[in-house]
């Protein structure tokens, strides 16, 4: 796959270029981040020990660069009624990832979506109020998208978060 000079709405890319090279005060401030996206900039600039304005300059390049893509809420699936969770594995014919991504992109609960090398071409994270849903959205929506050959579902029992995250 060639790389793109763009990014397209539902579909990962980019430029094919890397932001400069991060020194450790934005390790820091991308860790403070991902701890609490709502800290205020005078917080953050206490905690990673640098002024307010070093500190503000310091995510507004952030941001610029691409490195910082957003602020959101981390939800948690169950207790958001979210219940049923499975990663679903696509075949899909050659060729076809960009029209395949831009329908996954539209398929409610669909969270999360990539694009693979190895025995399947896709991989899509699921969360959805029941399996009764979840079947819904495997058998009638993603199986009925142009160009998908096949799928495979597993379910989730259980999920955690790494304790040695990159930001954390």
């Amino acid at each position: 796959m060639s790389q793109e000079t763009g990014t397209t709405p539902g579909t990962a890319g980019g430029t094919g270029r890397s932001a400069g090279p991060l020194d450790e005060v934005d390790r820091r401030i991308l860790r403070e981040l991902a701890e609490d996206a709502r800290l205020s900039i005078r917080t953050l600039a206490e905690r990673v020990h640098v002024s307010r304005t070093n500190a503000y300059a310091r995510v507004e390049r952030l941001l610029r660069d691409g490195v910082i893509t957003g602020f959101r809420a981390q939800v948690a699936p169950e207790p958001a009624g979210l219940g049923t969770s499975a990663y679903i594995a696509l075949t899909i014919e050659q060729n076809t990832w960009r029209e395949v991504s831009a329908e996954l992109a539209r398929v409610r609960y669909i969270e999360h979506a990539a694009l693979l090398s190895g025995e399947h071409d896709v991989l899509a994270l699921v969360r959805a109020p029941d399996n009764a849903t979840l079947r819904d959205v495997v058998l009638d929506r993603v199986q009925s998208i142009a160009g998908v050959l096949s799928t495979r579902t597993w379910l989730v029992f259980e999920e955690f978060d790494g304790t040695l995250s990159p930001w954390q």
